[in-house]
């Protein structure tokens, strides 16, 4: 599916250029109520027929808001940044045949691309409605190179259906020593990019914030402060594989098309999870064979689907035992090894563009029970996500909980069959 002005290009028998794709972090494959129209999990930007990239143009410093919004009018796509009541500087952009603009945010209006709401962490339902969203209507834009290496750029802000950016009297902006105009979002869009790339040996990055012209800066002392952080002109706002992007509110995942070749895909996940029911794992003291559900049955549990004790990774069917007076509801005692922890159903991790690597699903999240392979457990384990206005900590990407325990994530321990 492509949304409106996002065709294939017209050439029949040609494959469209993929720029890259984004993922929403803590969703496992899919919004929990299915993906619908712009508003969807994961978004694919194509090369589009007709290149609808804007540059700033034209300069104008404005004493009346009428002079602001005669500019703003003309049909020119323009970011306005108003220093005072009486003055207010506004750059008009023009069309860039070299690029192609992508916009994401909360609005549902047309220059809206791909439509990003709060994610509600724990993977539950997206009914139970945020009653304050922090993410903007209009939050960033993307602007990708139609010629290779087709590189993409991130920019804070998104032109609305006037075609404006408009920076108002209490937003952070200012004036660069080129004398070019500059500013940041309310709450902002922080980037992380992975050091060497998003595989199994990567590293997590430094958060930074992007300005409304991609600069890059140091995050502020609050997300939404006034103050803005030091440049870092040492980085760039060009996204690579693994970049994370944060709207306060959802962070995103960028996947470069050729990062996705080397990626598992869907069927190979599909393919893992037969292999292992085809082991017929048994639960150690019911001794019934354990089977993890097919990835369209993700969301309920099911009479064979394996447990797990998340202090110590044995691997059970379900069972009403090993509750104890001194422990918290959800703490069992192992049968087996008489370690005591959080007893969860194990979930197969299916959104393929989280995996950093093809190995076989052996490691369990803690205390959410999402399964994926080592290296994308141990990965996700050590990245730390913004969360609410200052707070970071690691959370599970197929679901968005925060991750708890030692190492955040825990070697799974499965008994074969008996015969």
């Amino acid at each position: 599916m492509f949304s409106p002005g996002q065709e294939e290009p017209s050439a029949p028998n040609k494959e469209p250029v993929k720029y890259g794709e984004l993922v929403v972090l803590g969703y496992n494959g899919a919004l929990p109520n299915g993906d619908r129209g712009r508003r969807k999990s994961r978004f694919a930007l194509y090369k589009r027929t007709k290149a609808n990239g804007v540059k700033p143009s034209t300069i104008h410093v404005v004493s009346t808001p009428q002079a602001s919004k005669a500019i703003s009018c003309k049909g020119q796509h323009s970011i306005s940044y108003t220093l005072s009541r009486n003055q207010t500087v506004v750059v008009e952009y023009t069309h860039d045949k070299d690029t192609d603009m992508f916009q994401v945010g909360r609005s549902t209006e047309s220059p809206i691309d791909f439509v990003v709401t709060d994610t509600i962490s724990g993977g539950q339902n997206d009914d139970a409605q945020i009653t304050q969203s922090t993410i903007s209507r209009f939050a960033c834009r993307i602007v990708c190179d139609r010629n290779e290496p087709y590189t993409a750029r991130i920019f804070a802000a998104g032109f609305d259906s006037s075609k404006n950016i408009f920076l108002g009297e209490k937003a952070a902006k200012w004036k660069n020593p080129d004398g070019h105009m500059d500013g940041l979002t309310t709450n902002g869009v922080l980037v992380m990019h992975p050091r060497g790339g998003f595989t199994e040996e990567s590293q997590p990055g430094v958060w930074r914030e992007i300005s409304v012209c991609g600069d890059v800066y140091t995050l502020r002392e609050t997300r939404s402060a006034q103050q803005r952080g030091k440049l870092v002109e040492s980085e760039t706002n060009v996204l690579q594989d693994g970049s994370l992007i944060d709207l306060c509110g959802a962070t995103l995942l960028w996947r470069t098309a050729d990062g996705l070749f080397h990626t598992p895909t869907q069927k190979h996940i599909e393919a893992l999870r037969q292999e292992i029911n085809a082991a017929r794992p048994q639960c150690p003291v019911g001794l019934n064979t354990l089977a993890f559900p097919s990835i369209s049955r993700k969301e309920v549990v099911e009479e064979k689907q394996p447990w797990a004790y998340l202090s110590c990774g044995h691997v059970h069917g379900y069972h009403n035992w090993g509750h104890r007076s001194d422990t918290e509801a959800n703490e069992r005692e192992c049968p087996m090894c008489r370690t005591v922890g959080p007893y969860v159903p194990l979930w197969l991790g299916c959104e393929a563009g989280f995996y950093v690597d093809a190995g076989p699903p052996t490691h369990a999240f803690t205390p959410c029970g999402h399964v994926c392979s080592e290296k994308s457990a141990k990965y996700w384990s050590q990245i730390p996500l913004p969360h609410g206005t200052h707070a970071f900590h690691a959370a599970c990407p197929f679901c968005a909980t925060q991750l708890v325990g030692e190492q955040n994530c825990i070697k799974l321990i499965f008994q074969g069959p008996v015969d």
